[in-house]
């Protein structure tokens, strides 16, 4: 199952069936289908087979699938788009910190709850608002990065991140290769310290960056490419560290010897959102859409066919205790600080440059 690795590589009190009925003419409102920007390959074909029929049949809205450039590529490209007065996706999916982008460039079209009155139903970390308290990006899908380990290797699984750290773990293990992707700065600062929160002050960046860059002699390799990781960690390899929790799940029920283990600290989840572009012109189509990819019976069939974690909360969602362990867990995650990786991008690239990865 080839399936979430590119929606990553960058790389969220009425049911929306009475938002609909509400509107009954606005389906036929605007010329030509809605179209809609996810990641592509396994993750666009799960969205054309399975969402995109359902909810036309539902609304009477076409859709038009895109499949967008990963990154921030299709950011950029969608404000040249809008100061054009075009919008070449009404809805996009994009990843945290292309939303945050986004919002420093007023790009994104707002929203008020009553347009979208399923977002009640997500956890609130998942909602982004203005100044003004309007909607600006809704969690589409999430997914879990945890502490995986080869079981030839490790018949016992580590309970804590603390094992990166372990001097037993000499040479053994793989980690996500970009302070950006692999958010081991906020790892590091729930493992080690008060919390996430210590990465908000100088000081505190000093002491994680310093705890961090002493796993250094712990790791074989600083991976990019997802694929050559899932390769070298099945084998055994290179037996231990960070990956996808659903990908090495499938791995796992497909017979190789993999595990993956949320730690006490928490896994780290990751996430993208839907967005609008403020230079779309069918604004009440995309609301209707969003607030459809919330409800909790969409969710939980994005999780059963795509391997995605859930964006509404655990007690509206029918997944079986089963189908929730394979893409979540009840530990309280570690969430990323993205406007760390926006506001200090530069800055913090080049001092993991020198000091993590060199």
């Amino acid at each position: 199952m080839a399936h979430p690795l590119n929606r990553r590589a960058f790389l969220q009190t009425a049911t929306a069936g009475t938002a609909v009925l509400a509107m009954p003419s606005l389906a036929r409102a605007q010329d030509g289908p809605l179209k809609i920007g996810t990641y592509g390959g396994y993750f666009q074909e799960s969205f054309d087979a399975h969402i995109y029929p359902d909810f036309t049949a539902e609304t009477g809205i076409e859709i038009a699938s895109i499949a967008e450039p990963t990154g921030e590529a299709w950011v950029v490209h969608l404000e040249a788009a809008a100061r054009a007065g075009r919008a070449p996706a009404d809805v996009s999916m994009v990843s945290q910190v292309a939303r945050l982008r986004g919002d420093n460039a007023a790009l994104w079209a707002s929203f008020s709850p009553s347009q979208l009155p399923n977002i009640s139903k997500l956890q609130d970390h998942f909602i982004a608002r203005d100044s003004a308290e309007r909607i600006t990006g809704v969690g589409a899908v999430s997914w879990f990065i945890t502490l995986v380990t080869n079981t030839d290797s490790y018949p016992q699984a580590p309970s804590s991140w603390k094992a990166l750290w372990d001097p037993a773990n000499l040479e053994s293990i793989g980690l996500l290769a970009l302070a950006s992707n692999s958010f081991l700065l906020e790892v590091t600062a729930q493992t080690w310290f008060s919390g996430p929160e210590i990465l908000d002050t100088e000081a505190g960046l000093d002491q994680v960056f310093a705890k961090l860059a002493e796993v250094k002699p712990n790791v074989r390799l600083w991976y990019r490419d997802e694929g050559q990781f899932q390769e070298t960690f099945e084998s055994g390899e290179i037996p231990m560290g960070q990956y996808y929790h659903d990908v090495t799940t499938i791995a796992a029920a497909q017979g190789k010897p993999v595990r993956s283990t949320f730690p006490v600290e928490g896994g780290i989840l990751d996430s993208g959102s839907w967005v609008v572009s403020h230079a779309s012109p069918n604004l009440d189509r995309a609301a209707i859409f969003i607030d459809y990819m919330c409800r909790p019976e969409i969710q939980a069939k994005l999780a059963r066919l795509v391997g995605t974690s859930p964006t509404v909360r655990r007690d509206l969602i029918d997944l079986t205790d089963e189908e929730f362990a394979t893409v979540s867990s009840s530990i309280p995650p570690i969430l990323p600080r993205y406007q760390l990786h926006v506001d200090r991008a530069d800055e913090i690239a080049q001092r993991w440059s020198e000091t993590i990865i060199s």
